[in-house]
């Protein structure tokens, strides 16, 4: 059964963070994501997640400073300290919400580091991060991400992060997979999640172009989602969109699919 999970980073930003819960919930989602809570108390995150009958499916580990351009920074090597600070705080609210996985973004190479120091500092953060969530049974992920909408993203192709996946050598680490972010890279959409579909740990969904909803553009989401289906896809599928108005008014593809 496919399951839908509002991205509150994105959607429903008519409201304050706090109030997207319920709005997700009155919209007909059933779980949550977003980047991160960390701006908000654990436990108030908390009460609206339960006020509105949601399940927290993921979120990020702090990914430094998003006003400013970053996008993580586990490929880092001169911020390593402070990755390790925000798995501990990850923890913390992952905990807090009832939320089973949580994801690290590799982030922007800097210019000054090599690709090969680069892929050792995330190789040695993910076995960090793996560690420490593996220990108190939580789920870890990466996540590719296309370099038109983010130049110079260090993790931006699937077969990359199945590879590290091999190195880092955790069971509890697997692939997100953004449809969108994949179909900018690479395409192959349903031959490489069929192949690969037991390393994926959550799959999101947006249009292209334009990122906007996912039944804009060039992308055949009832395919891919009634195969999903029949595959025996059981993780959250997020939706992760940038909408063309406001969130409420573009939701014909969720009813269209929940009606189904």
């Amino acid at each position: 059964m496919i399951r839908f999970s509002a991205n509150l980073s994105m959607l429903f930003t008519e409201h304050a963070f706090l109030d997207r819960f319920e709005a997700a919930a009155r919209a007909g989602f059933t779980a949550v994501e977003y980047l991160g809570p960390y701006e908000a108390p654990k436990a108030e995150v908390a009460a609206r997640l339960k006020g509105a009958g949601l399940k927290q499916a993921l979120f990020n580990v702090p990914s430094g400073d998003w006003a400013k351009g970053e996008r993580g920074i586990a490929c880092h090597p001169d911020r390593v300290a402070e990755f390790r600070d925000g798995v501990a705080r990850a923890v913390d609210y992952a905990h807090a919400l009832a939320c089973p996985t949580i994801n690290v973004l590799a982030g922007i190479r800097p210019a000054t580091v090599s690709v090969a120091e680069a892929h050792r500092t995330f190789v040695d953060n993910l076995r960090f991060a793996a560690r420490a969530l593996g220990a108190v049974g939580l789920n870890l992920l990466i996540e590719p991400i296309n370099t038109f909408d983010i130049p110079g993203f260090f993790l931006n192709r699937s077969a990359q992060a199945l590879e590290l996946i091999d190195e880092v050598g955790a069971e509890n680490l697997k692939m997100q997979y953004d449809i969108y972010h994949m179909q900018r890279m690479e395409g192959e959409l349903a031959a490489t999640m069929e192949r690969h579909l037991a390393r994926i740990g959550h799959i999101q969904i947006a249009g292209n172009p334009g990122r906007n909803e996912p039944d804009i553009g060039e992308i055949n989401y009832p395919f891919l989602l009634q195969r999903l289906d029949a595959l025996g896809y059981t993780g959250w599928i997020g939706a992760e969109y940038k909408p063309k108005g406001r969130t409420e008014d573009g939701l014909g593809w969720l009813k269209a699919w929940t009606k189904a």
